[in-house]
């Protein structure tokens, strides 16, 4: 269940239109209408938008009156970020083994290097 949360998110935020959205959102609530003008697209087009980040869990929408409004739903971006962290402890473990390994070869060059 989790894995196919995770798609999700990482569907939604794979464009960068939907990004776009989730940056302008992370500054405060906005209408649909508000996300669109920048973006010079039509409510429809934004709507759409919108319902994906919301089937990601990145976004809540409700409704007053005729304007949809818009809010940063922040769990899933942790959740992702999670996810991600992992891989960076491996990746930072790894380059840290290249670096002892490096240094240990530029010191023995440098001890042939001395004279005797």
């Amino acid at each position: 269940m989790v894995e196919q949360q995770l798609d999700t998110v990482f569907h939604a935020l794979s464009d960068p239109t939907r990004r776009r959205m989730l940056a302008r959102l992370s500054e405060g609530a906005r209408s649909i209408g508000d996300l669109a003008t920048p973006l010079d697209m039509s409510f429809a087009g934004a709507s759409k938008h919108v319902r994906v980040l919301e089937k990601a869990g990145l976004v809540r929408r409700h409704v007053v009156g005729r304007t949809h409004w818009c809010h940063l739903e922040a769990l899933r971006l942790k959740e992702a970020r999670d996810w991600i962290d992992r891989y960076e402890r491996f990746w930072t473990g790894r380059l840290d083994i290249l670096e002892d390994l490096l240094r240990a070869d530029l010191d023995a060059e440098q001890e042939k290097g001395k004279p005797t």
